[in-house]
């Protein structure tokens, strides 16, 4: 008559009690955003996220690999949202519809760094162009990104503007992040061209400095899209959306604005504006 009774208690316990655990597959709970090496270099994704995930319970896996690879990887659907930063191909990608609504995020800037005593004078240069000249005309090493990256990207188009076609011995082309180039580049004591994120996160590991900065060319802007759903049926459509509107929220845009590196520096300054185009 006992064991009855007691059974009969777990029953109706079981009908009463609130299931403890959610009843949402883990897997519907996790999206993945293919971004840059830099986002993921300079620690900001690990500051961020832990905040975006104790508040949705929506985890976030990170590819990171250059601005080009990220966008082909959604384009190919095995991402939910992209975070990258070379607006002109990311809006072509749009357009193409492979994704949907982009948003503005963050910015800050690229710099040119290279050996300490600076040896062509770069310091002195009057624009990204004229440093990018004086080191081709002195076939004085530097290094590229050479991967699509967003800074490959931006590092082309100066070399454009500039009326120069990097080719020979001194342009050292390694396919590599951003963190593994400035490596080299300083094995090198060599030049290259870096976001200031990333640059900020790795130098107390580095003998270079900054040689030039401050040219509004080396703007750089980063932005985020969902991969369209209409194009990849199994793209989490909503939880990426709950992403990008906590990264443009105010909540959002304060947690980058706290991002600094040890040494109090900004890394990111965020820049959204929900009223934009998608």
């Amino acid at each position: 008559m006992k064991r009855r009774s007691l059974k009969n208690i777990l029953f109706i316990a079981l009908i009463l009690i609130p299931p403890l655990i959610d009843t949402v597959p883990a897997s519907e709970k996790t999206i993945t955003c293919a971004s840059t090496t830099s986002t993921e270099n300079s620690g900001f994704f690990k500051h961020i996220l832990p905040m975006f995930e104790k508040e949705t319970g929506i985890n976030v896996r990170v590819i990171a690999v250059g601005t080009g690879a990220a966008i082909e990887i959604g384009k190919r659907g095995d991402a939910d949202v992209v975070f990258v930063h070379a607006k002109e191909l990311e809006t072509k990608a749009l357009i193409e519809g492979y994704f949907v609504n982009r948003y503005d995020v963050m910015y800050n800037d690229f710099v040119i760094i290279g050996p300490e005593h600076d040896p062509l004078g770069i310091k002195n240069a009057g624009s990204a162009q004229e440093a990018f000249r004086r080191i081709a005309m002195a076939d004085y090493p530097f290094v590229s990104r050479a991967d699509g990256s967003g800074t490959h990207l931006k590092e082309l188009s100066i070399w454009k503007v500039s009326g120069i076609d990097p080719k020979g011995k001194w342009y050292l082309e390694v396919g590599q992040g951003m963190e593994k180039t400035q490596r080299i580049a300083d094995e090198k004591s060599a030049y290259t061209l870096t976001d200031r994120g990333t640059w900020l996160a790795t130098k107390d590991k580095l003998k270079m400095i900054i040689v030039f900065e401050g040219d509004p060319m080396l703007f750089n802007q980063y932005g985020v899209m969902v991969v369209n759903p209409k194009r990849y049926k199994n793209v989490k459509y909503k939880e990426a959306m709950l992403f990008i509107n906590w990264l443009i929220s105010e909540k959002g845009k304060k947690a980058i604005l706290d991002f600094k590196d040890r040494h109090g520096n900004q890394l990111f300054i965020p820049n959204a504006n929900v009223m934009q185009e998608k």
